[in-house]
């Protein structure tokens, strides 16, 4: 007969703990470096600016006007200089970040 899953994993930890095993590092036990960052970074500007870009094409393909009505739709709120810059820095920030990432690390 066969033993379950939580047999065996009962049998697995109880051989580690007699015999004091370590356990396996984890991201919480390393000190933070400057490239260990870069790469957190990296991959997280990767998942947002492909979720942005399904998006905006699911968008674009659901949508019932053109993209020239909703962003005449964002000129007509009057957005003041500041805010705007910020929603432009938001948007370009992971393309450049990821882009220039990128490239460092091929280099």
């Amino acid at each position: 007969l066969g033993t379950t899953a939580q047999e065996e994993m009962r049998r697995f930890w109880e051989k580690n703990s007699r015999s004091q095993r370590p356990l396996s590092p984890h991201v919480t036990i390393y000190k933070w470096s400057l490239p260990m960052a870069m790469s957190i970074t990296h991959r997280g500007t990767g998942i947002a600016l492909s979720l942005g870009v399904s998006v905006f094409g699911l968008a674009a393909l659901l949508l019932p006007e053109q993209f020239p009505h909703y962003l005449a739709q964002v000129r007509a709120l009057g957005l003041g200089p500041a805010l705007l810059f910020s929603a432009k820095f938001l948007l370009a920030f992971p393309v450049s970040y990821h882009t220039w990432n990128g490239i460092r690390h091929l280099v």
